[in-house]
Parts: C-alpha cells; structure tokens; sequence
C-alpha cells in the first residue's frame, strides 16, 4: 500500500467536496510527529486544526479514555446520565470567564455548539437576530455558514441561509481598519437591517481563527460590551479554535476585563475525541425548556474521560505558560526574517495562536501564491502547517503545546529556510 494508490482510492471512494489537503495518509502519531503509511515523518504544525493542544496521544488522555472503555462507551447522557459530565460541567463552570453561577452543556462539534448557542440566547430574548462580523468562521450547518463571513469554500452553492444574520466588520490594523470603524459598522446595521431591541446574540471569535488569527483589541471587546448591555443583547465568544490554553489562558476571553454571556467550546478540549460545549450564565443557559439541547452523542462518555484528562495535563504541565513561551520565540523568528522575506506583511497572535501574512512586494496585495509556495517548501522538509485568512494568504501555527523544544527548534529552521529562500 502506497500513498498514491490510496490517493486514487480515495478519489473513487469519496467526493470532491471533502478537500484534503496532504498527499499522504498518516499511519501513527505521537505527541507532534506524524508518520505515513511510507514510513515518512513530519512536525505536525497543524495538528488537527487546533484539536491537539495536548499533542497525539497524550498518556494521560489515552489512559483516561481506556479505563472509560471498560466500563462503558454509551447510554445517551438525557437517558441514562453518568458523574463524569457532571463533574466536567462541574470544572468548566468553575473557570470559565462568566459573571456570577454558570451552568454547561456539552455536545460533539463546534458548529453544534455555536448552533445551540443560538438556540439558548434566542430562548432567553425571545429576539430572532444575530449579528457576527466578515472574516469569522464559526462551521459548515446552515446555520453556522449564515453566522461564517467567508464565502469559499464555505458558502459557495449552498445558499439560502438562514435569516436574521448581519455582519459587521472586525477591527484589523493590518489592514487598516480601525476599532472606531467596526463600531460604526456595527450602528450602521443598527440604522439599516435590525433594531437593536430585536437583536440576541453578537457573536465574536475573540481571536479570528479562519478568518487570519486576528486579534479583538480589548477596546473593542469592551465596546461590545457596553453595547450590549444597554440594548439587552447577549455577547457570545466563539472560543472553539481559541480555548485550552492556545493563546496562553485557558480561554482567549481571560485576556479581556470583560465577561461574555455564552462560550462555544470544542476542538482542543478533549485531545482529539469529539466534544464541545456551551457554558454561559445560569439563567441564560437554563431559557430553554428541558428536551430543548442535546443530541444522541452529545457529551460522549469517551469524550468527556478525554477531557478530564486535558484539563488534567494543561494544569500539571502548564501549557499556558507554554503556549506564551513558544509564542513569543516563534513571533521574534518570523519578525527577525522580515528584511529577508519582503513578502512578510504582518506577524501577528497571541500566546501560540500566531501567523504570519504574505502580501507581493511590489503591488503589497494579498498573495496566496506566496503562501502555497511557503506551505510546499516546508512539507518538503517534513513541516505541515496551515493556511488561512479571506484571501489564503495567511500562514497560521497550530503546533502542540507539548512538542519537544528540540523538534520546535528543529521546525523554526525549517520554516526560516522556507521563508527566506
């Protein structure tokens, strides 16, 4: 068995829609090394799309989950409960970056729980709106493609949408937008699509993951805020990408003084099992009448092991401080390759949730050619890393907090080489 003959079984099997990125299957994993079924290796700098905070089988996590196994892999939590997700909800709700008693409810997917994140704030305001801004990502459901502000490749000849979604615009001094501009784009749709009075949610990625690792300044977080507030609107903080110490807090929303109503949470939380949640404010979480959340598989019992066990090791090993760390050496390489990679537009993150953007030189447009050519460069040198950003023109770094600091070093070369060369 080959890569290729995979590849061409896999162009039979499946379809087109599901883009795969890598030329080549993995075999096994650990911690941040990936090997394919030809027995070549790579630094996963992707890891899984932000799943893998606590890396590839983690001991903890895989114990975690094995002892679950031998008691018992499902009994539908609505119909047969079991302590461990209330002992989850339980120390999520002792963390959490909410005002006052908070209360949680888990899920599978991201988009799941942003979905039930509307469902909860249109219960609690009786209001149908929803306003999310240009750039974010919050899934593929219908839903959740009305909440993305990215057309390809997530929207394109799936439409209608749901309605009584708006967009304003995210603040990006890269490229030049201003807090005082997004704010006026969020009153012009106040003037033009929705009184604010009929508006649930404003619904943030505290840090844009998709959309280009851009960052809320805190300014604009307490605006939204206080706009909130005086309008009665809940203020929801996707943090599916940015939660479980990726930004160096255990939620990117502990960087800002202010509290949101509702958190969507996912990915990283439990080390590559499939589990989300909603935690929020009690009173906000308890609007809808009971059979009104939930889901065959939500709040998984393998699931909710793993995530005990993440919480376990992101306190133990402390990968906040990690992430920080890692961050902050990663920020000061790409920024000292600048003078030689003009095509280096702006570096950005914080903790370990960096990027970097490319631009051409000459005409300083975005250039996702560039940023291929970069991606293609370091994959031949075994380094996997990520795109993103409206344009693809955005490299983002998404390597396990736990990765050895040899191979990080052995990785930064890799991608100094690809960038300079």
């Amino acid at each position: 068995m080959s890569n290729e003959s995979l590849n061409h079984r896999r162009l039979q099997a499946t379809p087109r829609g599901v883009g795969v990125m890598c030329g080549f299957y993995a075999e096994r994993a650990e911690n941040a090394t990936l090997w394919d079924i030809e027995g070549n290796e790579y630094i996963d700098f992707a890891a899984g799309i932000a799943v893998l905070n606590t890396g590839h089988r983690h001991p903890q996590v895989i114990a975690a989950v094995e002892n679950q196994l031998r008691a018992f892999t499902h009994t539908a939590y609505q119909i047969v409960p079991y302590e461990s997700y209330v002992s989850l909800a339980e120390r999520i709700n002792a963390v959490a970056p909410i005002a006052g008693n908070a209360k949680t409810a888990f899920f599978s997917t991201g988009a799941e729980a942003v979905e039930n994140a509307v469902k909860i704030a249109r219960a609690y305001t009786k209001r149908p709106g929803l306003i999310t801004f240009g750039g974010g990502f919050h899934g593929r459901t219908f839903m959740t493609m009305a909440l993305t502000g990215k057309v390809a490749p997530y929207k394109i000849g799936f439409g209608p949408f749901p309605g009584s979604v708006y967009h304003a615009t995210y603040p990006n001094a890269a490229h030049g937008v201003t807090v005082d501009m997004a704010l006026k784009s969020l009153s012009h749709i106040f003037k033009a699509d929705i009184a604010p009075d009929q508006v649930a949610a404003i619904i943030i990625e505290p840090v844009q993951g998709e959309g280009g690792f851009n960052v809320a300044p805190p300014e604009f977080m307490q605006a939204l805020r206080t706009l909130c507030d005086t309008h009665g609107i809940l203020l929801i903080a996707d943090e599916v990408q940015t939660g479980f110490a990726r930004t160096g807090k255990l939620f990117a929303m502990e960087h800002h003084s202010v509290k949101p109503d509702l958190i969507t949470m996912a990915k990283s939380l439990a080390g590559g099992f499939p589990l989300s949640g909603v935690v929020g404010r009690a009173e906000v979480m308890d609007a809808p009448a009971p059979g009104g959340l939930g889901g065959t598989y939500a709040g998984n019992p393998l699931a909710i092991a793993a995530a005990h066990a993440v919480l376990d090791v992101i306190e133990e090993e402390a990968l906040c401080n990690r992430a920080n760390h890692l961050g902050q050496h990663l920020i000061e390489v790409l920024n000292s390759l600048r003078d030689s990679c003009p095509a280096i537009a702006d570096v950005r993150g914080v903790g370990s949730m960096v990027a970097v953007e490319f631009v051409d030189p000459q005409t300083r447009e975005p250039s996702p050619e560039f940023t291929k050519l970069v991606q293609e460069r370091a994959l031949a040198e075994g380094v996997l890393l990520l795109s993103c950003g409206v344009y693809g023109n955005v490299i983002r770094f998404l390597y396990p907090l736990t990765i050895p600091e040899k191979q990080f070093q052995q990785a930064l070369e890799v991608i100094r080489r690809a960038l300079s060369e």
